[in-house]
């Protein structure tokens, strides 16, 4: 299955049953149901997909223990059962971690009471999935934590994700029942009735200029954090409260952990996490209000910056952990429907639907829970959608399933899971085929270049940034943000994505200010 623009853009012609304006996890999540229940469905994306909050998550899928805590127990007990079920829908790229929670002699939160959220968080999975520890136990699990006031902790299970793959992986389900999904593709106005009501949407292609109208039976607004904006093209007024959380990376042999650390803040027992991901270790996540641009890459300030060293430093003293330690970072913009007048972290993360001027929106929630927000956003378009087509039974094609054979008899056990687990099986004869040079790893990573191949041919990349930031996690993974990557590689890949000098050196150029205005550690 091939994310073909050109070939997406000649469909928006066509009579559509819904149109979803966000390529995010909400909108990838809503369009994946539309299809699933068998609605004809289009997706328009203005940036890349997973370009905003959906590529910049904490890449937890988890329950929340911390909702629970805060009397969120419907946010909690959906995202519990939600993580029980992607973990079974998507293995490897939805993969079980471990999180320990030290205990220390002076936490605001005892022993006893943990033992009952936690006691709880496993009910609501149907399975126990915590043990206690000895403070012994916990050390040798996690040697470096501070040992002062250490009493013991707790161990328990919670998942990870690649929330950009996942995306992607949606979309792509999609698309093989029918759907068209396009990024780039900006909403400038929409269609309206006589009697108001929205009937479509005027879009605009930002790389070509061109522009048409698409319709649909039902339009509906799942574009996160830029909500607000959307809607005030119809002269809504503002409903969001939109905050900021960032992350850092550090390299995994500065922090090295085997599985997730809870830890607190000094300053206000904010819980923070350290975990290890892609070969790094992932540090977050800040929660204030967000006052930037929202044209403009999210980023972090350095007031956050020296917030969440601060932790770590208390968390981790014998490490000596300092800015220079602090390789990438990332911020993502929340959105909730708050008052604004609790602290940020206090405000409900439950998602909202709501109907006016004949859209319907659905903003808040959680990356766990995108697939309960689909669900409620299509039984409140029930009346404006017809009676959907029986879906054809998905088939695997023969060369597909033996190809998958020939490599789970042959291939290393975790590159197969990878593998499949990430892509459209038509890349498997595809990976089979490859030359060996291309079944290579790049260097520092697991990513194959047989995989940058299909990705570039298969998956809709249109700026470089898309396929180092998004499809692949390469800005994070190699050093000074992949630029001196793409120095040393640079013919092979101008190569792959059909580029000519001048058009590779303006990618790069563009992908340096990107990396260095929102993803390079503030100085």
């Amino acid at each position: 299955m091939r994310l073909n623009r050109e070939e997406a853009w000649l469909r928006l012609h066509e009579p559509w049953d819904l149109l979803i304006i966000g390529g995010g996890i909400t909108g990838a999540g809503l369009l994946e149901e539309a299809t699933r229940q068998g609605f004809r469905a289009v997706l328009l994306e203005q940036r890349d997909f997973a370009w905003g909050t959906s590529s910049r998550s904490g890449k937890m899928v988890h329950g929340g223990l911390r909702y629970l805590r805060q009397g969120q127990v419907r946010t909690t007990w959906h995202s519990v059962r939600e993580r029980e079920y992607l973990l079974r829908a998507f293995p490897g790229l939805i993969r079980p971690m471990g999180f320990l929670m030290p205990l220390y002699r002076d936490d605001p939160i005892g022993r006893a009471a943990m033992a009952v959220g936690l006691w709880i968080y496993d009910r609501f999975a149907g399975r126990p999935n915590h043990r206690y520890l000895s403070r012994e136990a916990l050390l040798t699990l996690a040697p470096h934590l501070r040992t002062e006031g250490l009493q013991g902790g707790y161990r328990y299970g919670d998942a990870l994700t690649d929330d950009a793959r996942l995306v992607l992986r949606l979309i792509l389900n999609a698309v093989r029942r029918g759907a068209a999904a396009l990024n780039y593709v900006r909403v400038e106005g929409f269609l309206q009735s006589r009697s108001g009501a929205v009937e479509g949407v005027m879009a605009r292609d930002q790389i070509s200029g061109r522009e048409i109208e698409v319709r649909a039976r039902a339009v509906v607004n799942a574009t996160g954090a830029w909500a607000d904006a959307l809607r005030g093209k119809l002269r809504r007024p503002p409903r969001l409260r939109l905050l900021r959380g960032s992350h850092l990376l550090i390299p995994g042999w500065r922090l090295p952990l085997a599985q997730g650390v809870i830890f607190l803040h000094p300053r206000d027992h904010r819980p923070l996490y350290a975990l290890p991901w892609e070969g790094m270790t992932l540090v977050g996540t800040t929660d204030v209000d967000h006052h930037q641009d929202l044209e403009a890459e999210p980023t972090i300030q350095p007031e956050e910056l020296d917030y969440l060293l601060l932790a770590l430093q208390r968390a981790f003293p014998h490490l000596d952990l300092s800015a220079p330690d602090v390789t990438a970072t990332f911020s993502g913009i929340r959105a909730v429907i708050g008052t604004g007048r609790q602290p940020p972290s206090r405000e409900p993360r439950d998602h909202a639907v709501w109907w006016e001027e004949g859209i319907l929106t659905v903003t808040g929630g959680k990356l766990t829970t995108f697939r309960v927000m689909a669900r409620d956003a299509l039984r409140a378009l029930r009346r404006r959608l017809p009676t959907p087509s029986p879906r054809p039974v998905e088939s695997v094609k023969p060369e597909i399933r033996e190809a998958a054979q020939a490599m789970a008899e042959s291939f290393d056990p975790a590159l197969w899971l990878r593998l499949t687990s990430r892509y459209d099986p038509e890349l498997l004869p595809a990976f089979l085929q490859a030359p060996p040079e291309e079944q290579e790893r790049i260097p520092r990573t697991d990513l194959r270049w047989a995989e940058l191949r299909w990705i570039i041919t298969h998956e809709a990349v249109v700026h470089l940034d898309d396929l180092l930031l998004r499809r692949t996690r390469l800005g994070f993974q190699l050093p000074d943000g992949a630029l001196p990557f793409l120095e040393r590689y640079g013919p092979r890949l101008r190569a792959m994505l059909g580029w000519d000098e001048e058009r590779w050196a303006q990618e790069v150029e563009r992908y340096r200010q990107i990396w260095r205005s929102a993803y390079q550690p503030p100085m």
